[in-house]
């Protein structure tokens, strides 16, 4: 292939709480949005306390996959990459998956957690270079963190530490928010729980983050909460500064609410009502760690970085300046 040719490719993304899709032309000049899509579809369902996805989970995520990829080729997407991260990952039962998503033509990558969160990396540093900044990946199984660069002189990310942390907003409702609202020692315990698995990776980093960018549901729904997005606007949540303590009062604010009464909140996506308590317990302790007062939010994440990565493996080198497979 002709390394100066633009190819368009397609990223399916099972996640424990989403399924996913990114359409997207990639080039010399970067990426370019086609078409995005996202769909809550709870793939780690009961997966916390059985070790398994259950049938349900793995029929509704193979029927949202199927349309997505289905999506994909009538766009002219050439390749659909589809991966899955922590539920998959974790589960004893990830063939049956890979299975139900071979019966429609899909190829199932289930990612590790290093390069899960090279990928994430990847994308939410995107056109947002700088040396010492903070990805942060809350989701619903695990919560990736990576400290690195994006300026370096090819554009490349340059990984300085990353861990792959499990501690996620569907793993830790399951684990200690089981009272409608959350009883305040379930919140005390979780906060515990979350401080003592994020703390050794901040523990060890010889230099301190210079900012943190903050990826996935979790951020994208704090921030449109604090700006009363309805409709959910992607333009003005991506890049949006959220402090920390509008990351406290929202919680504060979403643990005393029943189940019904998250549901009701503007610019949070009703079937995240169930996770969300957990996700921005995860994201301000992540964020308190860092020694930071507030993070960036972006709309980029691991759809991008992987779509990234598949085009330089494609062409021999980045696109645009990033370059997924790091660290």
């Amino acid at each position: 292939m002709d390394g100066e040719a633009s190819v368009r490719l397609a990223v399916i993304d099972m996640g424990t709480v989403t399924t996913r899709l990114l359409v997207a032309d990639l080039g010399p000049d970067g990426l370019r949005e086609v078409v995005r899509r996202s769909r809550i579809t709870h793939l780690g369902d009961g997966w916390t306390g059985t070790g398994r996805l259950s049938s349900e989970a793995i029929a509704r995520v193979a029927a949202a996959a199927a349309e997505y990829a289905g999506e994909a080729h009538a766009l002219g997407a050439e390749e659909v990459v589809a991966l899955a991260t922590s539920a998959a990952r974790d589960a004893a039962n990830a063939d049956e998956l890979a299975d139900a998503l071979a019966r429609s033509g899909i190829e199932l990558e289930v990612v590790s957690g290093d390069r899960e969160a090279a990928l994430t990396f990847a994308g939410a540093t995107y056109a947002l270079g700088g040396d010492g900044t903070l990805v942060v990946d809350v989701g619903g199984g695990s919560t990736e963190l990576v400290l690195g660069s994006s300026s370096a002189a090819d554009g490349a990310p340059n990984v300085v530490a990353a861990r792959s942390i499990d501690v996620g907003s569907k793993r830790i409702t399951e684990l200690f928010l089981h009272s409608d609202p959350p009883a305040p020692r379930e919140i005390e315990h979780a906060q515990t729980y979350v401080t003592d698995e994020l703390r050794p990776f901040f523990a060890t980093l010889k230099e301190r983050p210079r900012r943190m960018i903050s990826v996935a549901g979790t951020a994208t729904s704090l921030a449109a909460i604090d700006m009363s997005l309805d409709p959910y606007d992607p333009e003005r949540v991506h890049g949006y500064a959220l402090s920390g303590a509008a990351i406290s009062d929202a919680l504060e604010r979403l643990a005393s609410m029943t189940l019904a009464e998250r549901k009701q909140v503007v610019g949070l996506e009703p079937d995240r009502a169930s996770v969300i308590v957990a996700g921005a317990l995860i994201l301000q302790t992540a964020l308190a760690l860092s020694g930071l007062d507030s993070t960036l939010v972006s709309e980029h994440d691991i759809l991008y970085g992987a779509a990234l990565d598949r085009y330089a493996s494609r062409v021999g080198r980045p696109a645009g300046g990033a370059n997924g497979e790091r660290g």
